[in-house]
């Protein structure tokens, strides 16, 4: 086995299909063929299977899916550890959902790469559960998510300052005209929400589809923030967001804010990682780094779980 071999076989087993793996290793397809069938001749065993629906992971392909995980994370590791000079160095993937992806994440990372610029940053956005999976399966090195924090033995997570959300409504709906609007008040609005096991959808149930008696009716469903704006703004109905979401359409005065008083106005933000990360990746300096950018030190333990506070704040 190869380790380049692995990197390939890792990320056709993420795409699922040839074509789209050699895309994002820009190789030739015929190089990604080969080296999966060279390294299912070194195996002795088929690692995919083709059905009507595309390429799936055999048996095989699974477990050895985990130990390539860990062998390349390991490989990464070891070069960083003696490549970086004076620097931290590697690789850190961070996964995120949009709205974090697109306003809180970015000052973030562009305070980190000022102390650490030998870290190569990925960002990726994806829901809670794709997330915190990544997480756990050594794709993604740290996850910014909404909600409660993980419950699971090989994760570790702190607590962020959290996000207000609004309730928004095209601008001439009567909700935009009332003083205040309680969730009883929502009951059987045409509310927009986004699919099943979204992030979004997740505070929407949790802050008013949980309740009992009447609830806002689910009007549609939706793949996007983006689009769920747009609709928004189009009179389809309302929807609960993230308020820094919807800051710019508000002030453009595109929607309407309704002046909701819920029990869950707030989402709470985690991040989370691998307890048993390693120490020659990208993750502790940046974990440290940003303990000292909002003034806690890197041996204050519980006091230090400010350190991100600041920073996802402004």
């Amino acid at each position: 086995m190869q380790l380049r071999q692995l990197s390939t076989f890792r990320t056709v087993a993420d795409a699922l299909n040839v074509t789209r793996a050699a895309e994002r290793l820009n190789y030739a397809q015929s190089s990604v063929t080969d080296q999966i069938k060279a390294l299912e001749q070194d195996l002795g065993v088929h690692l995919f299977e083709r059905s009507n629906r595309g390429l799936r992971l055999t048996p095989a392909g699974h477990r050895l899916l985990d130990y390539a995980e860990r062998m390349l994370s390991l490989a990464e590791e070891a070069r960083a550890a003696v490549t970086a000079v004076g620097s931290p160095g590697g690789e850190l993937v961070i996964g995120a959902p949009e709205t974090l992806c697109a306003y809180r994440l970015p000052a973030l990372l562009t305070r980190f790469r000022e102390d650490c610029p030998n870290v190569r940053v990925v960002l990726r956005p994806g829901n809670r559960e794709w997330c915190r999976n990544g997480v756990r399966e050594g794709s993604l090195d740290v996850c910014f998510t909404f909600g409660a924090p993980p419950d699971h033995t090989d994760l570790d997570s702190m607590p962020l300052l959290p996000e207000p959300v609004v309730v928004v409504a095209p601008r001439d709906h009567p909700l935009t005209r009332r003083e205040v609007v309680t969730n009883s008040d929502l009951a059987g609005v045409d509310f927009l929400v986004t699919e099943p096991g979204c992030s979004y959808r997740l505070m929407f149930e949790e802050a008013l589809g949980s309740a009992p008696g009447p609830r806002p009716r689910i009007a549609a469903e939706l793949t996007s923030i983006g689009a769920l704006r747009t609709c928004v703004a189009g009179g389809m109905g309302c929807a609960l967001l993230p308020q820094i979401a919807v800051a710019a359409d508000l002030a453009r005065g595109t929607i309407g804010l309704v002046a909701w008083r819920g029990p869950r106005s707030e989402a709470p933000i985690h991040a989370t990682w691998r307890r048993d990360a390693g120490h020659g990746t990208g993750l502790l300096p940046f974990l440290d780094a940003t303990r000292t950018l909002s003034g806690g030190r890197p041996d204050q333990g519980d006091a230090g779980d400010t350190h991100l506070r600041t920073l996802l704040a402004r």
